[in-house]
């Protein structure tokens, strides 16, 4: 990254942001000192290194999709705007063909 000056205005304007005057002034070398530590990054050998989502292996995080024991059927029901045979009922969406 040789790039030794970003226009903060230009990068407002990219997202739609109206910065004033002295918001410009406070982001421009914020701005800058990001671009460093990234320009200061992109310099790190990380040849060896396996790429990873995350630092350790994740593991089962998905719970089964069971109801809870102590819920009848009654009660999974009774906040259905209609129900009918121990069923919720919704508006048909299909039209005959």
């Amino acid at each position: 990254m040789s790039q030794s000056h970003i226009d903060v205005r230009y990068v407002a304007k990219l997202a739609r942001l109206e910065l004033t005057d002295d918001e410009v002034a406070t982001f421009q070398p914020q701005l800058e000192a990001i671009l460093g530590h990234v320009e200061a990054l992109s310099k790190l050998d990380v040849s060896g290194i396996d790429p990873t989502a995350h630092a350790g292996a994740v593991f089962g995080k998905m719970r089964d999709d069971v109801p809870h024991e102590s819920l009848t059927q009654a009660a999974m029901l009774q906040n259905a705007p209609d129900q009918a045979q121990g069923q919720i009922r919704v508006p048909k969406v299909v039209t005959d063909a």
